[in-house]
């Protein structure tokens, strides 16, 4: 998760910074951040571009993650995605499609359909919340 987080200082949305790390047998495949369309300006430059109290213009880490894996050619199938911030609905139903098994994420933020449909589809939750000082985790 601590490497879910540095991820997430890249992302080019003030809004919400979200980070993601998508591994298995303790290697990283893929990570992402949520930021604009490659090509495109980022939120950072123009401003973000709120619709109904969201940023429209960023990608999810999630999202972007599983993209860059697709992108080099790397299976994720079976692996587990860290996300500083639990999957929106959108990105919760790309995951369970790319065949990840296992979402580890801090934060959770907004979605609670994830929690019904993740039973439904064997997908294991996990909610890590941050460790009190002193107490680290080497989850990976």
């Amino acid at each position: 998760m601590g490497i879910a987080e540095i991820v997430a200082t890249r992302s080019t949305c003030p809004r919400k910074m979200v980070g993601a790390v998508i591994v298995r047998d303790k290697n990283i495949l893929s990570t992402g951040y949520n930021g604009s369309i490659s090509g495109l300006a980022h939120c950072t430059e123009v401003g973000c571009m709120i619709e109904n109290g969201h940023c429209v213009r960023t990608i999810h880490a999630e999202a972007n993650a599983i993209i860059q894996a697709a992108k080099h050619g790397v299976n994720i199938s079976g692996s587990t995605i860290y996300v500083t911030a639990s999957p929106c609905w959108n990105c919760f139903k790309t995951i369970a499609n790319s065949g990840i098994k296992r979402i580890v994420f801090r934060e959770f933020y907004r979605d609670t359909r994830i929690f019904q449909f993740s039973k439904e589809l064997g997908i294991e939750l996990v909610h890590l919340k941050k460790p009190e000082f002193g107490n680290a985790t080497n989850e990976l």
